[in-house]
């Protein structure tokens, strides 16, 4: 094994074991549920066993992860892959007008001539009007020999050919025209043998109170409780009973009762994730823990924050330690020792500016302390709408039917408690023609991905190295000849322990640095790639003058990214941080519509205030711009509001207002709305 590098700190004393519950996405495993992440299904399983009729013998015939309790069809996955014809085909358009919208298939090319070209199919006829036959034949053909140009050639229908040449590949290894065509076109239907449940029919068919497990998890968790506590169920089940109950309350009281313990985890957002989390730590009986939290709050309504609170302190009260990563003001107020760090981010910070309680704080003039007296007040003037974008009887999910017109040329904040269905109304029902969606999700990549990378930046900059010192642009590069041959240009050596965490190791022959010897030999004003490679956003404003480099360089900055290095590793991004690189990078674009899904999450009070001056740049540059937001300064700041509830789940899926922030809150002051929303708002403000 490679040597572990010691913790940089001169001692560490008094240390008791720790559990860190963070934001990373959960469910790499495309089994992993919000059941059996929480072990709630385990304890499901165990009732129906002992509960349920007929009788089975063991609990692990209810499991789907059991290669004798699965559905043999989608091998307990619920899902089976499938294409998306209709993303690949344009059946208004024929052969020649270019009905396949695939990679390398224009009209003209090789692949296009075969289907056009070799007289199975009229090149002038639109595929809509093929016959079924004819139809068929273009899509799913097997494999044969035809003749063309003189030539015997093999011939596959489209779908058939896509399917065995492109989609049986990794997505990742593939170039990113043909990985956005794949992603485009790739999709998971529900497993129509099981309908999803994942389970064989003898699973199915066990009842409890009148209901089958796959019903039971499929029930929003709020509603599975109330089951639970009428089903009737022995004495002898009653400690299990109480158990599961009690981790099902624990959702509700986190803000997460809507969610159902069949929903796949890998779609839980980052805070969903991490709360998720804590169902099992906040019904641990065990004490003298230090728990680390990195932002619990986040995804979080101003009213769950509240309840999210008491969870912590009661975490506390239990005799742990509960360390909280938090920017939110709220949190800091309950806090019984507060770390403040700054002075500000980046370079600019890393030192203990203040620590202390939480009045103290608020006098003590560091930056956090002077903005928790400051808030953005109500616009005295908002911007009229322009025109507006309709979304007509939306249904995705918990919502019911919903008709809205989303105001354009405005900055509108889409609000409502999590899970009321806000994301499923922007994000599913939304006009997609000329809008960009900027969310928080993983950036696809590999350890290799930096902002350099990412944001196309390493091109100009190679060329620029190029062509001050006369080298090949391929030597400033770390993925290609410039790259250290031992750590293969990433700076570490990475070492896959299998079933226990891998381990990072610094590159011994490079130092970290990434590239060879030859390539840190050449300079660009004094500075070789790997020193550019450890810029700042600021410092690389400061140093590059070049005009292919410097606006995405001001652009990063504009939003709040100067602290980021040019270097930094893509995977040690918060979400956030990622949507922000992601804004940057659409401003540079000719999209006219660009949504972002809480993009004050991970900020500071003083950042958030900066990201509001963006997005009212951007809005005074004639586009629109969506928020997703439970920030109440973002709120405060928008021209519009969407707000969607009451409640979450089946609670949810309403439009309750629509209107401009000052009616929102007048009309919830005069109790006609039930926006709880408007009810923050209006406290916020003092109304």
């Amino acid at each position: 094994m490679p040597p572990s590098p010691q913790p940089e700190v001169e001692s560490l004393r008094h240390v008791t074991a720790a559990i860190i519950v963070d934001q990373e996405q959960m469910g790499a495993n495309k089994r992993s549920t919000v059941g059996t992440a929480t072990d709630t299904y385990t304890m499901l399983r165990l009732l129906f066993s002992r509960e349920g009729t007929p009788r089975l013998e063991s609990s692990h015939e209810l499991s789907f992860n059991d290669p004798h309790g699965m559905c043999p069809t989608c091998e307990g996955l619920g899902t089976v892959a499938d294409v998306d014809v209709h993303a690949i085909v344009d059946h208004s358009k024929s052969l020649n007008d270019g009905a396949i919208d695939w990679p390398g298939y224009k009209p003209g090319s090789w692949q296009w001539s075969v289907y056009a070209e070799t007289g199975i199919f009229d090149p002038d006829k639109p595929v809509g009007e093929f016959t079924d036959a004819e139809r068929e034949d273009f899509l799913y053909a097997e494999e044969r020999k035809v003749k063309h140009n003189g030539m015997n050639i093999t011939y596959r229908g489209l779908i058939t050919n896509l399917r065995l040449s492109v989609f049986i590949k990794d997505v990742e290894t593939l170039q990113p025209a043909m990985r956005a065509a794949v992603e485009r076109a790739a999709v998971q239907r529900t497993c129509s043998d099981c309908e999803g449940s994942r389970l064989k029919p003898e699973a199915r068919a066990v009842r409890l109170a009148g209901k089958g497990i796959a019903e039971c998890t499929s029930m929003q968790i709020s509603d599975l409780a109330e089951f639970l506590r009428g089903a009737g169920l022995s004495a002898s089940s009653a400690p299990l009973q109480a158990k599961l109950l009690e981790a099902l309350e624990t959702f509700n009281s986190i803000g997460l009762g809507y969610l159902s313990l069949n929903r796949p985890a890998s779609t839980l957002s980052g805070g969903e994730a991490q709360r998720t989390r804590m169902v099992k730590h906040l019904g641990s009986s065990l004490t003298d823990i230090t728990y680390v939290f990195d932002e619990p709050t986040t995804g979080l309504h101003p009213h769950d924050v509240e309840r999210m609170n008491t969870l912590l302190l009661k975490l506390r009260d239990k005799g742990n330690t509960v360390l909280v990563v938090e920017h939110k003001p709220e949190v800091m107020a309950v806090a019984d020792h507060i770390i403040d760090m700054g002075p500000e981010a980046g370079v600019h910070g890393g030192e203990v500016v203040y620590t202390g309680d939480f009045a103290a704080l608020k006098r003590s003039g560091t930056f956090t302390g002077r903005h928790l007296e400051q808030q953005q007040p109500l616009k005295d003037t908002v911007r009229q709408p322009a025109g507006w974008l309709p979304i007509r009887n939306a249904d995705t999910n918990n919502l019911r039917g919903v008709d809205v017109d989303v105001p354009t040329g405005v900055l509108v904040a889409v609000t409502g408690v999590a899970g009321s269905g806000k994301s499923s109304l922007i994000h599913g029902h939304l006009p997609r023609e000329g809008v960009a969606f900027v969310d928080q999700s993983a950036i696809r990549g590999s350890r290799r991905s930096t902002p350099v990378t990412y944001t196309g930046l390493l091109d100009p900059i190679r060329k620029a190295f190029a062509k001050a010192t006369g080298a090949s642009a391929a030597l400033f590069s770390a993925n290609s000849k410039g790259g250290c041959p031992e750590c293969k240009g990433l700076g570490a050596i990475y070492t896959d322990l299998a079933f226990m965490a891998g381990v990072e190791s610094l590159c011994e022959t490079c130092q970290g640095r990434r590239f060879t010897p030859e390539a840190l030999s050449h300079h660009l004003r004094g500075k070789n790639i790997a020193e550019v490679y450890d810029f700042s956003v600021e410092e690389a404003v400061e140093f590059f003058t070049e005009k292919a480099i410097t606006p995405m360089l001001r652009r990063l900055q504009q939003v709040g990214l100067g602290y980021l290095r040019l270097g930094q590793r893509l995977t040690t991004l918060s979400g956030g941080e990622r949507q922000r690189l992601k804004l940057a990078i659409e401003m540079g674009t000719e999209a006219e519509v660009i949504v972002l899904d809480e993009p004050s999450s991970g900020l500071h009070m003083a950042d958030t205030d900066r990201l509001i001056g963006v997005l009212d740049e951007i809005v005074d540059a004639g586009r629109t711009v969506i928020v997703i937001e439970h920030n109440l300064d973002v709120m405060s700041r928008a021209d519009w509001i969407i707000d969607v509830g009451p409640g979450a789940g089946h609670d949810g899926g309403q439009v309750v207002f629509s209107g401009t922030p000052a009616e929102l809150i007048s009309t919830s002051a005069t109790g006609t709305a039930e926006s709880l929303t408007g009810l923050h708002l209006r406290r916020r403000h003092g109304r």
